[in-house]
């Protein structure tokens, strides 16, 4: 029995190295919620906001794959049985994206947190995927400190939001990376 959890966490060893811990996706993040924040600074009405907002997601993937292509990071992973995991998590996220829609048609003030809390809660099943305690901490940090910020500063500072997920997002990296370092050792 000892030795199918070993192999267990060999494969997922062997996603997490060459998979990177998943950080381009969070770089792409990183440049996102940078952008939404920008978004949230410009003098717009908040209903082009909010709809800016979801249509800057539309860059997550070119980022992610450009990420990937600087870092060398692979997770196409034919041979390693838990790289159809990794696209079911990712697509998992678009589930979420009623509620953001909900969000904008009932409390559109509040979207940008709904989406900033959805995004950080999502990290958690990441924390197994790639055996980084980053995401198991970061995932209700994030998601807390969001919904601490927005009790704070309300509707009237949004883009505070944004930024606070960025930075919390550049959180997650640093530590994604140390994580994938010491995996190298």
């Amino acid at each position: 029995m000892s030795q199918s959890f070993n192999d267990l966490n060999e494969i997922r060893k062997d996603l997490s190295i060459r998979g990177k811990n998943g950080i381009p996706f969070i770089l792409a993040a990183i440049i996102i919620w940078s952008i939404v924040t920008v978004i949230f600074l410009l003098p717009l009405d908040l209903h082009t906001q909010n709809i800016a907002m979801l249509f800057s997601t539309g860059l997550m993937f070119p980022l992610a794959i450009l990420f990937s292509s600087v870092m060398k990071a692979d997770w196409k992973l034919e041979n390693n049985p838990f790289a159809n995991l990794g696209v079911i998590l990712n697509v998992a996220q678009l589930m979420y994206f009623p509620v953001i829609v909900w969000a904008i048609s009932v409390s559109p003030e509040q979207a940008v947190v709904f989406f900033a809390i959805i995004v950080g809660a999502h990290f958690f099943p990441y924390g197994w995927f790639y055996n980084a305690k980053g995401y198991y901490v970061m995932a209700p940090v994030i998601s807390v400190v969001v919904l601490f910020i927005e009790f704070i500063v309300g509707s009237d500072l949004l883009w505070v939001v944004p930024l606070s997920t960025a930075v919390l997002l550049g959180i997650v990296a640093a530590w994604l990376y140390n994580g994938y370092r010491r995996k190298l050792d």
